[in-house]
Formats: structure tokens, C-alpha cells, sequence
């Protein structure tokens, strides 16, 4: 029987980090009331060999990865930024390995951020721990203390030596909320003992930051966006966002692939509202890719909501109104089909196209403005074009209410792109109310889409099901239960957009 394949585990870490001088005398826990017994283990000796690429992405981001040797928990890891104080550890096993080759699934994790660049050993550290850990009257455990001596030095750079303090929570229930009171409390107790706040996040960024690579004399510090424009200050953030979600999408997270969806249309409205500023045109190659990934995470993404939404209806229902094998046919098929959506979202995620379109949306991030063919400035960009264009689409769509239904509902849809691109370039120029009135029609329009492309579904669903003789009354209940959202959403736009009217005209 073959091996299985090495597994990851996931952990939360929520820990601080001090500096403290070699002489420090290590801090006394008594007194504490939530603190009911110290046990002090063996001291460990830990060595670990921390991976990057040459211009050290992984660090930029705040990501470590390593292979360590020695402790409890040997293995490869991999630290993920996961909120303040807290991050996400990836483990592996040691495995047979020579040490020298990262671990696949580990390096899928971090693929949008190293892509198809080597990936070798950049420092070495080696830590001699001494631990506390605290427990709690019932016998949990509370926390761990370290107090490392730490030797360190990156490839090709000096040796370094230091002492330093780390506070760690214990692992947590899943779901379970952070002591972050305790935390705190026991922070107080290695500052009265003359630590300090650690000036790094990490020991590896503590090496790295004596040693930045030639290529890279920034890559430790993120880009300031201080000086750019709203809208270029926004897609800077959301292409940081879009790096998220792609290691979210990874893990099958839920709601993922939705959010990173939602994430590369919102790049591609910015862009578009700003080619000027982009140097592109509305045939732009980025602006095809985006448009072509948000359209492979779609799959994904209607199925998705297709499942929870015939879920839900179909638990509110009375049993005796579930006839069939709707539940079977509804739930399980969409289920299915997000299966197949995902794994195609993951194979153009790992594909050589999806790495260069990362590549031009961070340069386009890091280029000055472009200046227009008569050499001027780029104008600052306004919602003034994006609100003529949901107007546009408004008058069209009010055309064509007495349209067949499909040609009503494609104009309907148009006002909803419209709208979603008002709504971000309003967000990202500071018109708060303008964008909020846009979300509205947005949301209105969107549950229209869905119950359009839901009612599609359950006709043709049903019409499978009475072929084989199944009883299709539940499809026939879903589907009036569907009509009745879409033409509630007809009826509340009028007053949406006139909303959306008033916002634009009080900015």
C-alpha cells in the first residue's frame, strides 16, 4: 500500500516579541491570579534554516518559512500574517528530505507571492530555549514563555548574537476568542523586568534587515502610498488583498473564492476608471486577464451560492413540500460543481499567465502616473464618469421594461456593473455616501442576477428530473419563490437610483 502523502496542520500563534540585554534577570509570574503553577522544562536547542527568494518576497510580506530541527514541534513551518499579534503557522514534517527542497504543498501556499522564482536558504538561526509555561486553577495551559539566546546570520553575511523574550497564548478551542487581557497583563511583567516592545517582527527579519539583498534595497519595508493618488493608493491595497485571498482560495477557505472574485473585479473597475493614470487602454492586456480570472473563479463562485441559497430555502420549507430528489439534485449537484470551479480556480492559480498578470498589476502599482500625450499631468479621477454611465444604463434599462424577459434583465444587469464601479472609485476618492448609494443598487441587482441565473437553473433541473419521472413540484415552488425576489428587486431600483442621485449631487 503506497505511503500516504505528508499532511499540513494549522495553527494560530498569538505571541509578542521583546528585546532584552543579556543581563536581564527572567521574569517572576507570581502574584498573578489567573496563573496557578510555572513548570519549567529542559532547555531546548533549536536550528532552523529559513527559505526566500533571492530579493526576499516572502520577508516583504511578512512570511517566514523554515525547516527547524530540535524542540517539540520540528519540521517545516510556515508563518503567515494573520492580524496584530497573531499569526498563522503552516506545519509539515521533517520527512525524508535533505533539507535543501521545500516541501510543494508548503510552497503552493505562498505561490502568488514567490511564483516561479527559486526559492533557497537565506539565513541560519540557531536558538537555545529556556521555557516557562503557565497554567490555569482547572490545569490548562495558559502560555509559554521563551528566553532565547539566539545565533543568527543571513547567507553570506556576519554572525549575529542576542537575547530576546517571546510570550506566547496557548493553542485555543477552534473558534475560541484570544485571552488578549492575559496577554497583556503578562507582557507587564517582562517590561517591569526591563524588556522591551522587540524592533522586529521576527528573528528572521532581525537578520535580514543587516543584510538586504542588492536587488532589493527595499524589499524588508512596504512601498509607502503616501504620495499617490486615491485611486492608485486603492488598487495598491487591493492587489495586497488579492494575495490574501489567492492563499485563502488555497486552503478552501469559505467564502474565498468569492471574496478574491470580488477583489480582481474591484482592481480591474479602478483601473479602468484610471487608465490615464495606468498608461492603458481599454484593450489593455491586464485588464483581459483580470477579466478572464474573475470569470474562472465565477464557476466556483455561482455554485457556491447556489448550494447555500437552495439550503436554505429548502430547510425553511415544510417536509412534505420536499418532494424528489431535489435535495440530491440542488444542494449536492452545485456542491459538486463548486468542487470542479475550484480546482480549475487552482490550476490557472498555478499556471505561468497568473504569475505574470501579479507581476504587471505590482509594477503598474510601483510606476509613477503616466503623463498624457500632450505631456501633462494625468486629471484626478472623479465619479463623475462612472455616475453618467449608471445613468445611461438607467434610462436604457427603463426602455426596456416591456422587453422580452431576458433583454429587461441584461439591462438591468448593466446598471448593476454600473453601479459596482461607481460604488469603488466613490470608496476609493473618499465620497462615502455616493459609494454606500451604489452598493445599494449593487446589492438590489445582485440578488436579481442571482435569482436570474437560479431560475435558469431550476427549469432546467426540473425539466431532467420529469424526464426520469421524478415529481418536480418543489422545482416549481423554488422557482415562484425565486420570481418574487427578482421582481422585489425591480421594484425598489427606481428608489435606489434616486437615492444614489442624491448623494452625487450633495458631493
Amino acid at each position: 500500500m503506497p505511503a500516504q502523502k505528508p499532511k499540513t496542520t494549522r495553527h494560530t500563534e498569538v505571541e509578542r516579541k521583546f528585546d532584552v540585554v543579556d543581563s536581564a534577570v527572567s521574569p517572576s509570574f507570581d502574584g498573578l491570579w489567573a496563573v496557578a503553577r510555572v513548570e519549567r522544562p529542559q532547555p531546548e536547542s533549536l536550528d532552523a534554516v529559513y527559505f526566500d527568494t533571492a530579493t526576499h518576497d516572502l520577508a516583504r510580506n511578512k512570511v517566514t518559512l523554515r525547516r527547524r530541527t530540535g524542540g517539540a514541534d520540528e519540521g517545516w513551518h510556515l508563518k503567515l500574517p494573520a492580524g496584530a499579534d497573531s499569526r498563522t503557522e503552516v506545519r509539515m514534517p521533517l520527512g525524508e528530505s535533505d533539507g535543501t527542497s521545500v516541501p510543494a504543498d508548503l510552497l503552493d501556499v505562498v505561490l502568488a507571492i514567490v511564483r516561479d522564482r527559486p526559492i533557497s536558504p537565506v539565513a541560519r538561526i540557531s536558538t537555545t530555549r529556556h521555557i516557562c509555561m503557565l497554567y490555569g486553577s482547572d490545569g490548562s495551559a495558559l502560555a509559554e514563555f521563551c528566553d532565547d539566546h539566539v545565533t543568527a546570520s543571513a547567507v553570506g553575511g556576519d554572525e549575529q548574537q542576542w537575547r530576546e523574550w517571546e510570550l506566547e497564548l496557548a493553542e485555543r478551542p477552534e473558534g475560541a476568542e484570544p485571552d488578549t487581557d492575559l496577554l497583556g497583563r503578562l507582557g507587564n511583567r517582562l517590561l517591569d523586568a526591563g524588556a522591551v516592545p522587540a524592533g522586529h517582527g521576527s528573528k528572521l527579519a532581525r537578520v535580514l534587515a543587516s543584510a538586504k539583498p542588492e536587488s532589493a534595497e527595499t524589499a524588508d519595508e512596504p512601498q509607502s502610498t503616501e504620495t499617490q493618488d486615491p485611486v492608485r493608493r486603492a488598487v495598491a491595497e487591493q492587489v495586497a488583498e488579492m494575495l490574501t485571498w489567492d492563499r485563502a482560495v488555497r486552503a478552501d477557505v469559505y467564502d474565498s473564492v468569492h471574496q478574491m472574485r470580488v477583489t480582481t473585479r474591484k482592481i480591474r473597475s479602478l483601473l479602468r476608471e484610471s487608465e490615464e493614470s495606468f498608461g492603458l487602454t481599454d484593450d489593455a492586456w491586464v485588464l483581459d486577464e483580470l477579466r478572464q480570472l474573475a470569470g474562472i473563479l465565477g464557476v466556483a463562485r455561482d455554485a457556491e451560492v447556489l448550494a447555500q441559497r437552495y439550503e436554505k430555502a429548502l430547510d425553511q420549507l415544510p417536509g412534505e413540500l420536499v418532494r424528489g430528489r431535489v435535495r440530491e439534485r440542488l444542494i449536492d449537484g452545485a456542491k459538486h460543481r463548486y468542487e470542479t470551479g475550484w480546482r480549475r480556480s487552482l490550476t490557472a492559480m498555478r499556471s505561468e499567465r497568473y504569475f505574470r498578470l501579479l507581476d504587471a498589476l505590482e509594477a503598474l502599482v510601483a510606476a509613477d502616473p503616466q503623463p498624457t500625450e500632450s505631456g501633462e499631468e494625468p486629471k484626478p479621477v472623479t465619479i463623475d464618469s462612472a455616475y453618467k454611465r449608471v445613468r445611461k444604463a438607467a434610462k436604457a434599462a427603463k426602455a426596456a421594461a416591456d422587453a422580452p424577459e431576458a433583454e429587461a434583465d441584461e439591462a438591468l444587469h448593466r446598471i448593476r456593473k454600473g453601479a459596482k464601479r461607481l460604488r469603488y472609485t466613490a470608496a476609493a476618492t473618499g465620497a462615502a455616501k455616493v459609494s454606500e448609494a451604489a452598493k445599494e443598487i449593487q446589492t438590489l441587482l445582485g440578488d436579481h442576477q442571482d435569482s436570474a441565473v437560479s431560475r435558469a437553473h431550476l427549469s432546467q433541473q426540473a425539466e431532467v428530473a420529469h424526464h426520469v419521472g421524478e415529481d418536480t413540484f418543489t422545482y416549481g415552488l423554488l422557482y415562484q419563490q425565486e420570481d418574487d425576489v427578482a421582481q422585489w428587486s425591480r421594484q425598489q431600483i427606481e428608489a435606489a437610483l434616486a437615492k444614489l442621485d442624491r448623494a452625487v449631487s450633495k458631493t
